[in-house]
């Protein structure tokens, strides 16, 4: 029954978080696709920017929501169908919520429901993260604020985070004796590998100076 609990480690999360906030509240309330206004990204901060802060705060439980859940069901999933805690460090498994991470992700940035154009992946990565191991979650999410609070660059605060990622889950991975520890941060660096991949026309745009603050409008 294994096979099963793998199956859905990967197909589930990509489905779940494949459902895109920002794009269905737009479409809601103002009946226009979000990627076609400000930024063209389907994420929070364009949200907040074109819709305003209710059709936002709508956009940012949503992400958050599915990002939970997509990891929980995954680890429920294993207990339920095979009984295996994959919290424990002693099952060797813990590196199941990490693909679950990674897939969830995916799905965000390249919906199948979407024509595989989503958003760039940091508030529902946050969500997920946090699910995943909340320690390096928050170190970054520390970092991210502490770098958007100084600078206003939402874009520079999430490739910094996503840069940091992978050293992060090694350093705390070998510190607790994470027995996964070379295969999550493998996956922690591919997932940001792809936030910044995501984020190669915001580089750009902050390299020529054109990059819009928090709180400018789109």
């Amino acid at each position: 029954m294994i096979w099963i609990c793998y199956a859905v480690m990967i197909i589930v999360p990509y489905l779940l978080c494949g459902i895109n906030s920002a794009i269905i509240v737009t479409r809601i309330k103002s009946h226009e696709d979000i990627r076609n206004l400000g930024s063209g990204n389907a994420g929070l901060t364009n949200t907040l920017r074109t819709q305003g802060k209710v059709a936002a705060l709508f956009v940012l439980l949503g992400d958050v929501l599915k990002g939970v859940l997509s990891v929980i069901a995954v680890r429920l999933a294993f207990l339920l169908i095979a009984g295996i805690d994959t919290t424990v460090y002693d099952n060797n498994l813990n590196f199941v919520a990490f693909v679950a991470a990674l897939t969830g992700i995916l799905g965000h940035v390249f919906p199948v429901y979407f024509k595989f154009k989503g958003g760039k992946g940091i508030l529902v990565s946050v969500s997920i993260l946090m699910t995943v191991e909340w320690i390096p979650a928050c170190i970054l999410l520390g970092i991210f604020i502490i770098l958007v609070a100084i600078t206003r660059y939402v874009s520079l605060g999430s490739c910094v985070a996503a840069v940091l990622y992978g050293p992060t889950v090694l350093v705390y991975g070998l510190i607790v004796h994470d027995p996964c520890v070379y295969i999550n941060t493998v996956i922690a660096l591919l997932i940001g590998v792809l936030i910044v991949y995501m984020h190669r026309g915001n580089i750009v745009r902050l390299k020529n100076g054109t990059e819009k603050k928090l709180g400018q409008k789109a």
